[in-house]
């Protein structure tokens, strides 16, 4: 079936543009694209592969050699005098499940140990060279895997390291990842690699809404016939992508285009030196692709619009992107006297001063506000801190991340598992071990080592896992009477920050009144249970009971649908149960059906008079008792040591 044209998607400028300019100069580094599901993303990203230019590739070459160029250290070389062919460019798609190996490629340990020669076997970057490579919900996908990708893009080359042998081929490809930020984000760190990153939204405007209808309905109703009613269309845009390949290389970067990238790039205090390089490439692409042999003014706004939005310094928890107003005055400050011609739209604007955050200086502290109804009150967050850290307990085998200890495909080795298991990596010494003793009787001659499969040995690696982190907050109104919200919404955004850098998996209950709410279903993104938490109503009696088994039944359903993922439990409370009769009766039996599950009780008490609640509650939990002031206290002395080198 012919793939749907990439001119019959209806709208989606900014993300054409930007799969056009990584086809035109791969050295950009690749598209990240941001929105929500059925937009377009996936169907975009593979028709794109139709435009691209055909390859000339040597015959018999699994690396895909450019016959003009070879790579001198392509494992399957050398190609002096060989014989080529054309092939289209190739589309290679990443799973989200795949293994190591699978991407980088790995040793034929059997031909290593049993005939003494390295036999390699190329993964998926060697088959995306010269081609695309595209990475669907690339957020969901190991993060040491697309270190491994975004390194392989920037480089240019694979480098295998495997049991004192080393391999490396070319690797240069358009990598585009795709990505729903509501199933958790990526970190800042592999955000950065990406070259350029694009917003997508599905249309609000009725008229488009029923175009796209009418196209997908042709198209899966004859896609032959509606690939054909485009086909002049997507023959053009190959046409001029070829032709702003070749216009590519003699693309001036005049000193004044350079000065307007660095005061674009400092204006928006982005870190390091990649935002410049990867602005600078894209804007010679886009000056390229406009048919111009210099870049200008234009050329760096695009480029700007389309490389720092994920780059900016930001909280994790803000979504990405920048002002326009801010992006127009800093093209303007690079130009002592700009002409008519080159300026833009916010000329003479100044930069629109950002929001105070709340729990700054200048933000009223400890003021709940009230709304019309006069019986809920909201308490915005105070100053996010260094959380303790808190692990499960316990040796897991679930995703990976970096809270607890787990049986992971990486890490250190703390085993070997025989070949029956034929999971993790194969262990080249316990292998060998397993071999020698037979040798004798396999009638080994020569050096050769005489292997067979059952002598294969596995190693058995210790990393780190990430969690289901369930919040069982009390919102009732002895938390919020007092003022005390502000510090507890502040102790539970440092947490959720820490379950962010550790890849974790986050709900959030509440309980107040008569009754608990699953504020949050379980998620990867903790963007989202911060934005909840933000808004989190307080007042009434304390329903402690009903909490603790809306919090159990919680974890009854999620240990179902994600069995590997371990729970951790936190219950940020005062320890109160004033709701229904027999109130704290209940709450310790409803306490006896969390019992295994790794709690922490965050206690929430202040004042001069304290009846202790919440450690009891924490006994009857069998959970660990944490105070929240030495929750912030710890933190702080941290920071001290960490700062001074000091004990504080």
């Amino acid at each position: 079936m012919k793939p749907y044209p990439f001119t019959a998607v209806v709208g989606l400028p900014d993300l054409r543009l930007a799969l056009v300019l990584s086809s035109i100069s791969p050295a950009v580094g690749g598209v990240l694209v941001r929105g929500e599901k059925g937009t377009a993303k996936s169907t975009m990203v593979r028709a794109l592969a139709g435009l691209l230019p055909g390859v000339d590739v040597v015959d018999g070459c699994r690396f895909s050699c450019d016959p003009a160029a070879p790579d001198p250290l392509c494992p399957d070389g050398p190609h002096d005098g060989a014989k080529s062919h054309r092939r289209p460019a190739k589309l290679v798609e990443l799973p989200v499940g795949a293994a190591e190996d699978r991407v980088i490629g790995s040793l034929h340990l059997e031909r290593a140990l049993a005939e003494g020669v390295t036999d390699f076997q190329p993964g998926l970057l060697a088959a995306a060279h010269r081609g695309l490579l595209y990475v669907d919900e690339v957020n969901l996908l190991h993060d040491h895997l697309v270190d491994t990708l975004l390194d392989a893009a920037a480089m240019g080359r694979a480098t295998v390291e495997r049991e004192g042998v080393s391999v490396s081929h070319a690797a240069r490809f358009v990598l585009i990842g795709t990505m729903n930020p509501e199933e958790g984000e990526l970190r800042p760190q592999l955000l950065d690699r990406f070259g350029l990153t694009v917003e997508v939204a599905s249309s609000r405007d009725p008229e488009q809404r029923v175009e796209v209808v009418r196209r997908r309905l042709a198209y899966e109703a004859d896609p032959d016939a509606f690939a054909a009613r485009y086909a002049d269309e997507d023959a053009q845009l190959a046409a001029d992508i070829e032709a702003a390949q070749r216009l590519l290389p003699a693309v001036k970067l005049p000193d004044d285009a350079l000065r307007q990238i660095a005061e674009v790039c400092a204006s928006f205090e982005v870190d390091g030196m990649r935002a410049d390089i990867v602005t600078a490439r894209t804007a010679v692409a886009h000056a390229a692709w406009a048919g111009r042999d210099e870049v200008t003014t234009e050329d760096v706004r695009v480029a700007a619009r389309l490389a720092l939005p994920h780059r900016r310094r930001r909280n994790p928890f803000d979504a990405p992107g920048i002002s326009e107003e801010q992006l127009e005055q800093a093209l303007q400050d690079a130009q002592p006297d700009p002409g008519p011609e080159d300026d833009g739209p916010g000329s003479g604007s100044t930069p629109q001063e950002a929001p105070e955050p709340q729990g700054s200086e200048n933000a009223p502290q400890g003021q709940p506000q009230q709304n019309a109804g006069g019986q809920q009150k909201t308490v915005g967050a105070g100053e996010t801190f260094k959380a303790r850290v808190f692990r499960v307990k316990g040796m897991g085998e679930g995703e990976r991340g970096r809270r607890s200890r787990a049986i992971t495909d990486s890490g250190r080795t703390i085993g070997v598992q025989p070949a029956s298991v034929r999971e993790g990596r194969p262990h080249l010494v316990a292998t060998v071990k397993a071999a020698a003793p037979h040798q004798k009787a396999r009638g080994r001659d020569g050096a050769a080592l005489k292997l067979r499969p059952e002598d294969l040995r596995f190693a058995r690696r210790e990393g780190r896992e990430g969690n289901l982190v369930l919040f069982c907050v009390d919102a009732s109104g002895s938390m919020g009477a007092k003022a005390r919200m502000r510090e507890v919404k502040s102790a539970v955004l440092s947490l959720l920050l820490d379950a962010y850098q550790r890849r974790d998996k986050v709900g959030l209950v509440t309980f107040r009144g008569d009754a608990a709410e699953l504020a949050l279903p379980p998620t990867i993104s903790v963007d989202a249970a911060a934005s909840r938490l933000e808004g989190l109503p307080t007042g009434g009696r304390t329903p402690l009971a009903e909490g603790l088994l809306e919090a159990a039944r919680v974890l009854r359903v999620e240990q179902i649908r994600d069995p590997r993922r371990r729970p951790l439990l936190v219950v940020v409370t005062d320890g109160r149960a004033t709701s229904g009769p027999d109130a704290v009766g209940r709450a310790q039996a409803a306490a006896g059906l969390l019992a295994g599950v790794t709690t922490i009780v965050m206690d929430c008490e202040s004042g001069r008079m304290r009846l202790g609640l919440a450690a009891d509650l924490a006994a009857h939990l069998g959970a660990d008792h944490v105070p929240l002031a030495d929750v912030a206290a710890e933190s702080l002395a941290a920071a001290v040591r960490a700062r001074t080198g000091k004990a504080a």
